[in-house]
């Protein structure tokens, strides 16, 4: 994995660089926007994750984050930043120029090492998603309507990467639909609090649990219903989990209080990039979405 480091401090690049001293992590730094800028767009380069300082003399952070986003070679990148600047209104400009994951100055090293670890299994979900989404793509673009019934994270992957090409964006239908399904899947069924993510999260522990919890007997017999109907020109989806329900309305938008936790903005991304509309219902282990704008 290829991280590029951006710090215009050169006490801060190295403190960075000595907490992510991993063999499988090559890091390369910046100590400007524009030295940042310039190795993003340099032919042949690629990075993996962006952990970005948003002020900086010349182009900050925010400028950096917006040209990042803007620019469809790189907006997939996830971008960390890493920021003194952490009134709930600054943090709001950051989630809406697209940092979804936060660092405060001075951070603890091991948020900062969680945090990375949790933007980089992220991004790496979605890729595999996304490398799958052509899939079939001739076939469920013939379906009227379909049924399926889902238990683990690998299962709710492969559905998703087969169902995003019943969006106009393939890959960004796929992720939408996939945060949706793995939060059925982990929230409802298997009952994982964010709370309990969180700390999951930290200790790199997330996976082992869910497969934990998967063959436990009270959760063994759960799975999550996924159905999709055709209305006139658009897709509506209906995902359904076996649990308890969750209170769903503080997870809707981009909320400045959780931008530092390693989770819990999935449910967000979806709803602002993925559908039309997306509605909780009930308790909350009912999720009713629209795709507009059908590709068949």
């Amino acid at each position: 994995m290829q991280i590029l480091v951006v710090d215009d401090e050169p006490f801060n690049l190295d403190i960075i660089a000595e907490t992510l001293d991993d063999p499988s992590y090559r890091l390369v730094t910046a100590d400007s926007g524009e030295h940042a800028w310039d190795l993003l767009r340099r032919p042949g380069n690629h990075f993996d994750l962006v952990v970005l300082d948003r002020m900086m003399r010349g182009i900050d952070g925010i400028e950096v984050l917006r040209r990042i986003k803007a620019d469809a070679r790189l907006t997939d990148i996830p971008v960390i930043m890493q920021t003194a600047a952490a009134s709930p209104d600054q943090v709001r400009e950051g989630l809406q120029a697209g940092a979804h994951y936060y660092l405060t100055k001075p951070f603890d090293l091991e948020a900062l090492q969680t945090i990375v670890r949790a933007a980089l299994e992220d991004s790496a979900l979605r890729h595999a998603t996304a490398q799958d989404v052509d899939v079939q793509n001739t076939v469920i673009a013939l379906a009227e309507s379909a049924s399926f019934r889902i238990r683990t994270l690998d299962d709710a992957q492969r559905l998703a990467s087969l169902l995003g090409n019943l969006f106009p964006e393939p890959q960004v239908g796929a992720m939408g639909l996939s945060e949706l399904m793995i939060n059925a899947i982990e929230h409802g069924n298997l009952e994982i609090s964010f709370a309990e993510k969180s700390r999951l999260k930290e200790v790199d522990r997330w996976h082992e649990e869910v497969e934990r919890r998967l063959a436990l007997p009270e959760y063994r017999g759960r799975s999550v219903t996924v159905s999709v109907e055709r209305k006139d020109d658009d897709w509506e989806f209906l995902i359904e989990d076996q649990g308890q329900g969750f209170d769903w309305h503080q997870y809707l938008e981009f909320d400045p209080e959780r931008a530092f936790a390693p989770n819990g903005r999935g449910i967000a991304l979806a709803r602002q990039l993925a559908f039309a509309s997306l509605d909780y219902e009930g308790c909350g282990n009912r999720v009713r979405a629209i795709a507009g704008g059908s590709r068949a």
